[in-house]
């Protein structure tokens, strides 16, 4: 058994917890951006642009998207236990949102936005399975 230094014990845990805090701030910052970027974008342009972009389905999604992406990052903010878990229900929500955008069309801000959240979550909630 290898004795380390406890100077060298803290600098390592110090430089461990440094990279969970940047991946965490990188994952709020997503997941400010997408709540954003999807807000403005259903109240702005899908209603104005109707047809497709008004169907109850698509508009339900977009402001769940919104919703579960200033939940998460509220958790993360408050150091939540259950922030890995939420991330995780955040990254499928945001998955679905931004193919369902795609889908739709003339929506690639939304698009990217979700993108980056749900592999921004994914990636905080410990899994690198997509949907």
């Amino acid at each position: 058994m290898t004795h380390i230094p406890q100077s060298e014990q803290s600098m390592r845990s110090e430089q461990s917890m440094h990279g969970m805090h940047h991946s965490m701030q990188s994952c709020i910052q997503a997941c400010m951006e997408c709540h954003q970027v999807c807000l403005q974008t259903v109240m702005n342009l899908c209603l104005e642009m109707g047809g497709k972009h008004v169907e109850p389905e698509h508009l339900r999604l977009m402001m769940n998207c919104a919703e579960i992406c200033q939940t998460s990052a509220n958790f993360m903010l408050s150091s939540s236990t259950f922030h890995n878990r939420l991330c995780g229900v955040c990254a499928e929500v945001c998955d679905a949102c931004g193919q369902d955008c795609k889908s739709i069309g003339d929506m690639d801000e939304c698009v990217e936005a979700c993108m980056n959240c749900a592999e921004s979550c994914r990636q905080m909630a410990g899994s690198s399975m997509q949907h």
